[in-house]
């Protein structure tokens, strides 16, 4: 009879997972081109997709009603997005202070 292998559990048996690393869309695009929110701030729907600013989409609108955040173009009637090259000045502005 074959001698058993001493067992060991299964948790250790399967290679940790993790999730594929997105580039960024913000990064990839020229500074005239409108991005959405969903390109702006991190999602708890979509946690492994990059998000340039650090804060919430609530704390976003929140800076752009206290005016210290550039204010988005109303591109149709559902649909917001910012200018790049604006957002891009903002952050560069917010590393010099």
């Amino acid at each position: 009879m074959k001698p058993s292998s001493p067992k060991t559990p299964i948790a250790s048996s399967i290679s940790a997972v993790k999730p594929p690393i997105h580039p960024s869309v913000f990064d990839a695009l020229p500074d005239s081109a409108f991005v959405r929110e969903a390109h702006l701030v991190p999602s708890p729907k979509r946690p492994e997709y990059p998000a340039p600013l650090p804060f919430s989409a609530p704390t976003l609108w929140r800076k752009v009603a206290a005016g210290t955040f550039p204010k988005p173009t109303k591109l149709s009637a559902r649909v917001t997005a910012w200018q790049v090259g604006q957002v891009r000045a903002w952050m560069a502005a917010q590393a010099m202070a």
